[in-house]
This record gives C-alpha cells, sequence and structure tokens, in this order.
C-alpha cells in the first residue's frame, strides 16, 4: 500500500512539473501573439507549435508509462468546503481559484463534460456511423483535392510575389551616368570649347549670303566704255575666270 501511494505521489510529481512546463510554453506564446504580433514570424510560430507539441508527446509519455498508476482508478473527495478565502488554494492556482466552496467543487472537480457538450459530441458518433466507408472515403478524397489546390494558390502567389519583389529591386540605371549627365547639363562638366571644323571658313552656297551674291552677279551688266576697248576684255575674262572657280556663281554675259 505505501508503495502505490510513493508511486503515485511520483507520478503526480512528474505530471505537475510537465504540466507546468506546458503551461509556461503557452503563457509564452500566448504573449507574443498579443504583443509582438507586428514583428513575429512564420518560422517563430512554427517553433512556438514544435515546442508545444513536444511538450504533449512527453506528457503523454509520463500518462502510458508501465509505472504509472491509472488515475482513473483513483477518486478525488473534497474533504472542507468553505466560502472564505483561501491563502493556500490561491498560490497553488495561481489566483485562479479564491475559494474552495460548493459553487466550484462540481466545475473543477467533473471527470465528464457539460452535458451540452457530451449531447453534441454523441450527435457527432452518430452521424459519423451513418455515413457508409465509400461516401467517407469520396469525402476524404473530395477533401485532400481541395487542400491541395489551395496549397498550390498559396505558392503560386509566393512565387509570384517574390518574383515581384525582384524586379522591383532590379535597378534599371547607371548612376555614373546620371550624374555624369546633371554634371553636364548644370555645371557644364565634360564639355568641350571647340567650334565644329568649316564653321570659321568661306562662305557656303547653301547659306543666306552665298544667295545675295549670286542675285548681285546675276544683275551685272558689261558696259562699254569708248576709250578703252582693250581693258574691257581681260576684265571680263578675269571675271569669268575667277567666277567660273566657284560652283554656283552666275557668269556676266555681255550685250
Amino acid at each position: 500500500m505505501q508503495r502505490e501511494e510513493k508511486q503515485l505521489e511520483l507520478t503526480l510529481e512528474a505530471l505537475i512539473s510537465q504540466v507546468a512546463d506546458l503551461k509556461n510554453s503557452l503563457v509564452s506564446f500566448i504573449y507574443k501573439l498579443e504583443n509582438e504580433y507586428d514583428r513575429l514570424t512564420w518560422p517563430s510560430v512554427l517553433d512556438s507549435f514544435a515546442l508545444l507539441s513536444g511538450q504533449l508527446n512527453t506528457l503523454n509519455k509520463v500518462l502510458k508509462h508501465e509505472k504509472t498508476p491509472l488515475l482513473r482508478n483513483q477518486v478525488i473527495i473534497p474533504l472542507v468546503l468553505s466560502p472564505d478565502r483561501d491563502e493556500e488554494i490561491m498560490r497553488q492556482t495561481e489566483g485562479r481559484v479564491p475559494v474552495f466552496s460548493h459553487e466550484v467543487v462540481p466545475d473543477h472537480l467533473r471527470t465528464k463534460p457539460d452535458p451540452e457538450v457530451e449531447e453534441q459530441e454523441k450527435q457527432l458518433i452518430t452521424d459519423a456511423a451513418r455515413i457508409s466507408p465509400d461516401v467517407a472515403q469520396k469525402q476524404i478524397q473530395s477533401l485532400n483535392k481541395m487542400c491541395s489546390n489551395l496549397l498550390e494558390k498559396i505558392s503560386k502567389e509566393e512565387r509570384e510575389s517574390e518574383s515581384g519583389g525582384l524586379r522591383q529591386n532590379k535597378q534599371t540605371f547607371n548612376p555614373a551616368d546620371t550624374n555624369a549627365l546633371v554634371a553636364a547639363v548644370a555645371f557644364g562638366k565634360g564639355l568641350s570649347n571647340r567650334r565644329p571644323p568649316g564653321s570659321g571658313g568661306s562662305v557656303q552656297s547653301g547659306q543666306p549670303g552665298a544667295g545675295a551674291i549670286i542675285a548681285g552677279a546675276s544683275g551685272m551688266q558689261q558696259v562699254p566704255m569708248s576709250g578703252a576697248p582693250a581693258q574691257q576684255q581681260p576684265m571680263l575674262a578675269g571675271v569669268q575666270m575667277a567666277q567660273a572657280g566657284q560652283p554656283g556663281t552666275a557668269r556676266a554675259v555681255s550685250r
């Protein structure tokens, strides 16, 4: 008898320790969700779930251990019920249960769910028993197909989001060229003062001055002067020779 009581005490201590660790992990995770949701990442959430899952598995191993006595065979009987405040119960329950009275005992020592919950559970079990295996298999396949489509859409959205971010971050200009262009426009940096070739030379035929010269040359007339017939011909010849060397210039024609 004493050996069984000792084993029960050790089991309860191990269970209390495991439950305390699980409670601390839950409190930490709830704190993150309520106060650090703006900088909470999905890997951090997965780590918290993995920690909770591991602690639950450890608790189940303790309960299923061969040396663990069957707790369902143990009966808890309240020895003292009082409406007064109990400091020891406050300490053990961390302030959640201030008194151990007739009002709270049925809720805390209940070994079965509430009647409403128990009725809903029975209804679900009855509905599940009515479904044939073929119908259940079809529903399972339909659910798996919906989950696969949903996962595919989520993966596609993630890929498009990543590709869109890469396109936005891709640089489409050369900063050095942009700075050089701004410096040239604003301060003339890098510009040359040399004039283009031919700008300071003779006037070409396509310029307005050339048109005026041509018009003046075409209006020239040779006027015969008496007493100097021998000088007119060389002068005319000189004019003709000079104009022949310049294309586009009209020759003087004697009348």
